[in-house]
């Protein structure tokens, strides 16, 4: 069954019930919460501008040896531009806090959407479970420096994974405040790097060797587009706000390409200061010789040990801020699910005067425990690398949910085509439908390399089973998905044609009511 169809027929509960027997405003986000600001910081916030530039950056140079990373990041933003054409246009439609599985629901069918709704929350989940390894573990680090207290580093995982699960109850606009705070600063401290860089370069000058598209060559250059699409996760997540804005069809598409623009131009630019500041030449060892530690490595000649000091805390209120914001949008995914059937009814409720997302908050909050509770068991080994679960906990999972992000995203862009072309709008929308075609297939081919080097981006050798059995999460969560979505097709048709629907299906229950 299409969404055409189920937009014409009579919304019903996930038990066959009706809708109305629940609250309005307990089945539905409050809206006028977020305006372009506030919509925008959340969004940039999970792109963790200071992990990207210590993090990301060296491993793309040291371990891929590509020099060109600043251009990727120019060609990526295109890519994601013209993905965003047709995605932004959809958005003017579409207003779900299911996002990517409510847009493809709407072109794809019920049951794709299905599918896509469980890829989605097990990508932005493993997105989180990744960031808190290397969270607990940054903060191991600052407390055994600064205070000689040494610390295992699921000690302060935990402890984010409580506060981070307490914040998630609050408004939106409250944590938009504080996510807001924390990205400015963390910005705030890259440009002062990237000035430094400029004003005083290394022996190879103002050099732009790093933007020739020769550097672009070699077998990793396809794994270097892995990395560095995962660096622009977040802009994706402006549709899942979608009903707690005051205008949705405008400052959705508006925060979209605002957020692209800026992460396309700011990592372009803070990569090419990391080349300058340690020379074109020198920059892929530098890389492989400091690893994690490039930037304040360089920043501690360039600006000094205080400066370098300050950077490594807020890289680490950098990383607390992208958790929020992958809670943030995880619960609301997990809501919107609750609310159309595809997870129990409880999470499609809203909490008291907040209005936040409580249940699938605290599922969040409880699997994330969960998480890290299994690393933190992993590494109790008297003779083992104590660094090797935290690390692997952030590489394996922020591996897989860059691929689940990846795969959403060429979904979406064929969703987009369909959505248009039922509608009889494909000539009128025919230039939108041809950039979503033209991303997709990029996308598609950046998928296709991220599982063919799977065992690069998470560091194991050729022959581990981890190769294939990590991306296999993602393949998984797609047969669940498809399975659910078949099976409510066949058992529950009504509640199948409402996923989707968000809540359109309310408005649509409430109107029926009205007039009956």
């Amino acid at each position: 069954m299409t969404t055409g169809s189920s937009s014409t027929s009579r919304p019903a509960s996930a038990d066959g019930g009706s809708i109305s027997t629940f609250k309005g405003q307990e089945r539905a986000l409050r809206a006028d919460r977020l305006g372009t600001t506030g919509l925008l910081l959340s969004v940039l916030a999970a792109t963790a501008p200071l992990m990207v530039v210590a993090g990301v950056m060296p491993t793309t140079f040291g371990v891929m040896g590509v020099v060109g990373q600043p251009l990727l990041f120019v060609v990526l933003g295109v890519v994601l531009a013209l993905f965003s054409f047709g995605y932004a246009e959809m958005s003017r439609h579409v207003h779900n806090a299911g996002a990517f599985y409510a847009y493809i629901s709407r072109g794809l069918g019920g049951t794709a959407g299905a599918a896509a709704a469980a890829v989605a929350l097990v990508a932005y989940s493993a997105l989180q479970f990744g960031i808190y390894g290397i969270f607990g573990f940054e903060v191991s680090g600052l407390f055994a420096t600064y205070l000689d207290v040494q610390m295992a580093w699921w000690i302060p995982a935990l402890a984010a994974v409580l506060v981070v699960g307490a914040l998630g109850w609050l408004k939106i606009d409250v944590n938009a405040r504080l996510l807001g705070i924390l990205l400015l600063i963390e910005v705030a401290l890259v440009v002062v790097f990237d000035a430094a860089a400029v004003a005083d370069p290394s022996k190879e000058g103002l050099s732009l060797h790093a933007f020739d598209p020769g550097t672009l060559t070699g077998a990793g250059v396809g794994t270097a587009l892995c990395f560095c699409l995962a660096a622009f996760t977040g802009f994706e997540q402006a549709p899942v706000y979608a009903e707690e804005t005051s205008r949705p069809h405008v400052l959705v598409p508006r925060v979209m390409f605002l957020a692209i623009g800026f992460v396309a131009v700011f990592f372009a630019i803070s990569s090419w200061a990391l080349t300058v500041a340690a020379g074109p030449s020198q920059i892929v060892p530098a890389a492989q010789k400091q690893s994690a530690d490039l930037l304040f490595w360089l920043t501690e000649s360039l600006l000094g040990h205080t400066f370098t000091d300050v950077l490594h805390v807020l890289f680490v209120t950098g990383m607390f801020a992208a958790l929020l914001s992958f809670h943030n949008v995880v619960a609301r995914y997990a809501f919107a699910m609750g609310r159309e059937g595809l997870l129990p009814a409880a999470f499609g409720r809203t909490t008291g005067a907040s209005g936040a997302p409580g249940t699938g908050s605290l599922l969040q909050s409880a699997v994330s425990a969960v998480i890290v509770v299994a690393f933190a068991v992993a590494d109790d080994k008297p003779n083992g690398d104590p660094t090797a679960p935290v690390l692997h906990l952030f590489t394996w999972f922020g591996s897989v949910g860059a691929l689940g992000v990846t795969v959403l995203m060429v979904a979406a862009s064929a969703s987009v085509i369909v959505f248009f072309a039922r509608r009889g709008s494909a000539r009128a929308q025919a230039w939108r439908l041809v950039t979503s075609a033209v991303a997709g297939l990029a996308l598609l081919v950046i998928a296709g390399y991220t599982v063919k080097d799977f065992d690069v981006l998470v560091g194991t050798g050729p022959d581990s089973a981890l190769g294939w059995l990590l991306p296999a999460i993602i393949g998984v969560a797609l047969v669940l998905g498809l399975a659910q979505g078949l099976l409510l097709r066949s058992r529950k048709p009504q509640a199948h044609a409402r996923i989707g629907l968000g809540n359109e299906a309310f408005q649509l229950e409430r109107a029926a009511e009205s007039t009956a």
